[in-house]
């Protein structure tokens, strides 16, 4: 016996760990996106969880200071990555030089925040990005191919989304043309928490800074629009002739006609002026996409335009567009609400079972089968019957057993596990039969 005390073994909150069998299918997921990204032409990008802290936190401001994990190794001042936008816009001006505009990237990794750990609120957590990055302008058309991945994207996940589209610039232009041009940011914060704390607590609010009774009113009403495109449009393109109204309009119509080229489902969008998303750097189209049939999951894919993405480390214009699926968080909203069904406790297809002394024969066929299938032989030392029951436990489907017997005759005894149907097959039919019957 040792003196030495043991540790109890225990997680950071904060931080999901999965069973295998979970892990799986959340890879799956992974998958499927990167197979969209792919297809939308989307060029992978993988960034360090490392970055310089005068990196990182240039862009960053709020909120976001206190949340990001920090410390110094010697003298070095170093961050994780709290986002995948930073990183992206720190790469782009380095690599300049040596990159073709638009830029179009891809990154699936995680990211850190402390923040106070919640049902739903993670500190690791993996993102799902998607962007593009112009050199001097980006054409709008290039918001309307991001939009168009969202749709792609959670059909492939075989979830039902309507995407709420709006433009910051409608609301930049609402409020300049009621005299509150140096109010705005306030204004919007304030705005942005409407479906949250309602309209007459917003108002309340608007009144503290300034704001008139007659146009609390009037900016509390044209948030709350939503619905078509072409009728929310019509309702208040004439609002005002503020410019910079008008330029959201435009943009808004411009947009609306290229998703509707790419054959984007009208039905899985809508235009909602409420859409603000707080962080500053968006500065024209912003999005939201939401479950319908699950509004208690609030936004499970946001994004939007930014003028200029590298205005800390470059004096080039670098517009972009972009998306992000904060992953962690949907999967665990899926998996608490029992909305995923595919759970399998392996990814085996067939395993192997030694009889007497065959096991380099049993090594030999696992060499044979893994080409096409996941082959599993189970080496351990117990009896036949516990072999079984293991195999049973993790619904592996099927068991190949070789006995001296069968390695003389070169025919396998085959089981279906779940039908208990048997069969003596030559290990090339063995083979055929799986492929052509996987469960």
């Amino acid at each position: 016996m040792t003196n030495l005390k043991l540790i109890t073994p225990r997680k950071l909150s904060g931080f999901m760990e999965l069973p295998p069998y979970k892990q799986m299918v959340l890879d799956q997921m992974i998958d499927k996106i990167k197979k969209v990204y792919q297809n939308a032409s989307f060029m992978p990008l993988d960034t360090p969880v490392l970055e310089y802290s005068e990196i990182l936190m240039a862009k960053s401001g709020g909120e976001i200071d206190k949340e990001v994990y920090n410390f110094k190794k010697g003298d070095t001042d170093i961050c994780m990555r709290y986002d995948l936008t930073v990183p992206l816009a720190r790469y782009v001006a380095m690599n300049e030089n040596n990159i073709s505009f638009p830029f179009k990237r891809y990154q699936i990794g995680k990211v850190y925040r402390g923040e106070k750990a919640q049902k739903g609120r993670f500190r690791e957590f993996i993102q799902c990005d998607a962007d593009i990055v112009g050199l001097d302008e980006l054409p709008l058309v290039a918001d309307a191919e991001c939009l168009a991945l969202v749709d792609k994207v959670f059909k492939a996940l075989d979830l039902k989304i309507l995407n709420h589209i709006s433009n910051r610039n409608i609301l930049f232009g609402y409020c300049e043309a009621l005299g509150y041009k140096e109010k705005t940011q306030d204004i919007l914060t304030i705005l942005d928490k409407i479906k949250k704390i309602g309209k007459d607590n917003v108002i309340q609010s608007l009144l503290q800074i300034g704001v008139s009774q007659e146009n609390c009113e009037n900016l509390t009403n044209i948030i709350l629009k939503e619905g078509n495109f072409d009728i929310i449009l019509s309702q208040i393109e004439g609002l005002c002739n503020n410019d910079i109204f008008q330029k959201g309009i435009d943009e808004l119509k411009e947009i609306s006609s290229y998703m509707k080229a790419m054959g984007v489902d009208e039905k899985s969008y809508i235009l909602d002026i409420g859409i603000i998303r707080g962080q500053n750097y968006y500065t024209g189209t912003v999005f939201e996409a939401m479950m319908p049939d699950h509004p208690e999951f609030l936004t499970v894919c946001g994004g939007g335009r930014y003028d200029n993405l590298a205005g800390f480390y470059t004096d080039k214009k670098m517009p972009g567009v972009g998306l992000s699926i904060g992953l962690t968080r949907l999967f665990d909203l899926l998996d608490q609400n029992n909305m995923i069904t595919q759970y399998k406790l392996t990814n085996i297809d067939l395993q192997i079972i030694p009889m007497g002394n065959t096991l380099n024969e049993c090594l030999q066929l696992q060499n044979y089968f893994s080409n096409n299938l996941v082959c599993d032989v189970n080496y351990e030392n117990r009896s036949f019957k516990s072999k079984l029951k293991e195999a049973n436990r993790k619904q592996i489907p099927y068991i190949l057993i070789v006995g001296e017997d069968e390695v003389q005759s070169k025919l396998y005894s085959l089981k279906n596990m779940f039908s208990g149907k048997q069969w003596n097959l030559s290990k090339e039919d063995c083979k055929e039969h799986i492929l052509n019957n996987r469960i």
